[in-house]
């Protein structure tokens, strides 16, 4: 099913408010899995369930594609599994959206373009994908991205861009969902899916995650394969999930890695006192909204309050990392060799903002980029040394809150947001690291992103952390009603 493609520039066209989406009838996938296994409630129901929500205006733009029979399909099977009593899969036939990114057996991958409009369907599941159908997914659909994963904002004047689901209940405004998996976070809080798989570059998990309310985490790079999924950047790109929960992320970072480390650490559910944490003081706490500055900070107070040991740190390196990039990026020199070809056939389908980003790359010669993969070595091997002591880091995801969609039909504005949005969290993509962002804003409030992070292959550690702060900070808000 090819859903309607919207005319003209989704970044300025005038946007009619929306009502804001109903809660999704369980809190997150584990608890979902557990009402279908106790008999509650069955897979087909829950299915039908996102799939109407997904139907729903707020969800406009969510999908480029649907997968409904397929998804109805796999939902029937585990129903009747439960049926014979017999064990369940891990997801158990609930929704689970796919960026349109990756390879889904029979179905085209378009990465939100126009460029890809007369791409043949797969022949088979990128290897992400079939993790998660082996797992009993019930996939659902592509759901709509920045075109070629090129931005932390999540516009896209092809597809149309997805209202931020989270922010409709707080104004009428339709607010950036943010990217570059845009309508995949917004599939998982519309209620259409209970996790999203998506690929982070320079922060295309968890800036949505941070926008919406969300949890995003974002794996070593090497732990998931990347085949069947169309490159942005070689070097940085890393697949991993969108979901309603840290013990979600475990779940499916383990099916997605391979690994069932994660969930075995998240379950042991560890105390904060445990673990040494750190607050870099240098570029990350810059520019904070006023919003922002205030929900990281009583965060950081919960978590002492909790026994949380959380040390003040100066950390120069992060100022370093524009310098680094002075001659270009590792983004615009690896996407510029990949769309070369087809930007001189067909630039005039691409959005025009992604254009001059991939343009950039073809200013770096092989010496430049070179010298940056050098210079990247260098910086992380220092970095890892400079962060040696602790457990993991902690930081705001983004410096701001979700803008509206017509605040950015400027150039100006649109490329200030996105440096902005991409800031945290690409420091992270370039230290080879592992990231969690995880809510940390009040019930009904804004919705502010806190990021865990680590160096390379702490993936479990930075799960478990992110656990045990959800945690004290759910207790923090209910202890003040």
């Amino acid at each position: 099913m090819i859903l309607p493609r919207p005319s003209g520039d989704s970044a300025s066209a005038p946007r009619p408010a929306l009502a804001p989406p109903a809660p999704p009838p369980a809190a997150d996938l584990h608890a979902a899995r557990a009402r279908v296994a106790a008999g509650h409630t069955s897979a087909t129901a829950l299915l039908d369930d996102a799939l109407a929500r997904a139907d729903d205006a707020s969800g406009q733009a969510v999908f480029v594609r649907r997968f409904d029979a397929v998804a109805r399909a796999q939902a029937a099977a585990v129903d009747a599994l439960a049926a014979a009593g017999a064990p369940l899969p891990e997801l158990a036939g609930l929704a689970v959206s796919v960026k349109d990114l990756f390879d889904v057996a029979g179905q085209p991958t378009t990465a939100g373009s126009r460029v890809l409009v007369d791409a043949l369907p797969a022949v088979a599941d990128a290897p992400a994908v079939a993790r998660l159908r082996a797992a009993g997914a019930a996939l659902v659909g592509h759901t709509g991205m920045t075109e070629f994963a090129f931005s932390g904002v999540g516009l896209n004047p092809h597809h149309g861009t997805p209202a931020n689901p989270a922010t409709l209940a707080l104004d009428a405004t339709p607010r950036i969902p943010g990217g570059s998996t845009s309508g995949g976070a917004a599939s998982v809080a519309l209620g259409a899916a209970w996790a999203a798989l998506g690929s982070d570059t320079g922060g295309s998990l968890r800036i949505p995650a941070a926008l919406q309310g969300l949890v995003g985490f974002k794996g070593t790079q090497r732990r998931v394969p990347r085949g069947g999924c169309i490159p942005l950047s070689p070097t940085l790109d890393t697949a991993g999930a969108i979901t309603r929960s840290v013990r979600d992320a475990a779940l499916l970072d383990a099916l997605l890695a391979g690994d069932a480390t994660a969930p075995a650490a998240v379950a042991r559910a560890p105390v904060l006192a445990r673990w040494r944490l750190a607050l870099p003081t240098t570029l990350m706490l810059d520019a904070l909204e006023p919003a922002v500055a205030a929900a990281f900070e009583l965060a950081l107070t919960r978590l002492r309050a909790a026994g949380a040991v959380i040390d003040e740190i100066v950390l120069p390196e992060l100022d370093e990392i524009a310098a680094i990039h002075a001659g270009g990026s590792l983004a615009a020199a690896e996407s510029w060799a990949w769309h070369r070809v087809r930007l001189a056939a067909r630039e005039a389908d691409y959005d025009p903002r992604v254009a001059a980003r991939v343009r950039a790359g073809a200013a770096m010669s092989a010496a430049d980029y070179l010298d940056l993969v050098a210079a990247r070595r260098d910086w992380i091997v220092r970095v890892e040394a400079a962060v040696a002591g602790f457990d993991a880091l902690l930081a705001p995801t983004v410096p701001m809150l979700a803008p509206a969609i017509d605040a950015l039909a400027d150039d100006a504005a649109f490329f200030r947001v996105n440096a902005l949005l991409l800031r945290n969290p690409s420091a992270v993509n370039f230290l080879d690291g592992c990231a969690l962002s995880l809510p940390c804003h009040a019930p009904g409030g804004w919705p502010v992103g806190l990021m865990v992070f680590a160096p390379a292959l702490a993936d479990a550690r930075v799960l478990a952390i992110g656990a045990a702060i959800e945690s004290a900070l759910a207790a923090g808000f209910a202890r003040e009603g």
